[in-house]
């Protein structure tokens, strides 16, 4: 009968040491890509100071080809970390993984991502055009009868309904951009409030992973108690007869 028992608790012993070993692998890999996410970020927010970096030259220098080329580039990048989140999301939603609630967090950030890029254009396109009262004009379609003399056809008679006009295109103009610089805040509120989720999961999946290697099964005389947290859940073992509790 102690043989026997001794070959119980040996066998139980394995299972609860293969169990506990996949459950690391798992951990593991979820950490993984989570890091690898967090890395994807990174690249995003480095592309995005590319960008206002190039922008800022345009607006000074007015080099369109420069520029033109920086976009591209850009939006090669957005496309690559877009490409590789979704790929993430995919595989936590897996069976493998089943953990539609990290996939859900990077389709929220994707969501923001999304967004935030539609209106750093938006803003870009406002900002390449200015104010519409100092914009400047264009004298393609004005009378030149002489080399340095021209009747521009811009030139109007100032009249109160005129200066009402400019007043109500300069406020649409300026309403249209802050309300595109405070979408852009609103977004990277957002995200940050994300990262910061993953990050916490980060730590605590590293807390997890510290406590499977460190656990190890000892065969003695009498019961053996062993808790640890993982993912908000708190577990018991006991070997003594092979039990496994979950609280």
């Amino acid at each position: 009968m102690e043989d026997f028992d001794k070959k119980v608790s040996l066998k139980d012993t394995m299972e609860i040491e293969e169990a506990n070993s996949y459950c690391s692998n798992k951990s593991n890999e979820i950490l993984r890509l989570l890091r690898k996410f967090l890395e994807v970020q990174r690249r995003r927010a480095q592309a995005y100071a590319k960008l206002k970096t190039g922008f800022s030259e345009y607006m000074k220098s007015g080099g369109e080809l420069a520029y033109q080329q920086l976009c591209s580039e850009i939006t090669v990048e957005f496309n690559d970390c877009s490409k590789q989140v979704l790929e993430m999301e995919s595989l936590f939603l897996n069976p493998d993984y089943c953990r539609t609630d990290l996939a859900e967090l990077l389709r929220a950030v994707q969501t923001q991502e999304k967004q935030k890029l539609h209106l750093t254009a938006t803003i870009q396109v406002l900002k390449k055009a200015g104010r519409p009262s100092e914009r400047l004009v264009n004298h393609e379609n004005c009378i030149f009868k002489k080399p340095m003399e021209h009747e521009c056809v811009h030139v109007h008679e100032i009249t109160e309904a005129a200066g009402t006009e400019d007043a109500e295109a300069n406020a649409e103009y300026d309403n249209a951009l802050k309300e595109a610089i405070r979408g852009v805040q609103d977004a990277v509120t957002t995200i940050n409030e994300h990262l910061e989720e993953v990050r916490y999961e980060i730590a605590a999946l590293e807390a997890e992973v510290r406590v499977q290697v460190q656990f190890k099964v000892k065969v003695g005389v009498g019961p053996c108690f062993v808790f640890w947290v993982g993912l908000g859940r708190i577990f018991s073992l006991q070997f003594y007869a092979g039990l496994v509790h979950e609280i």
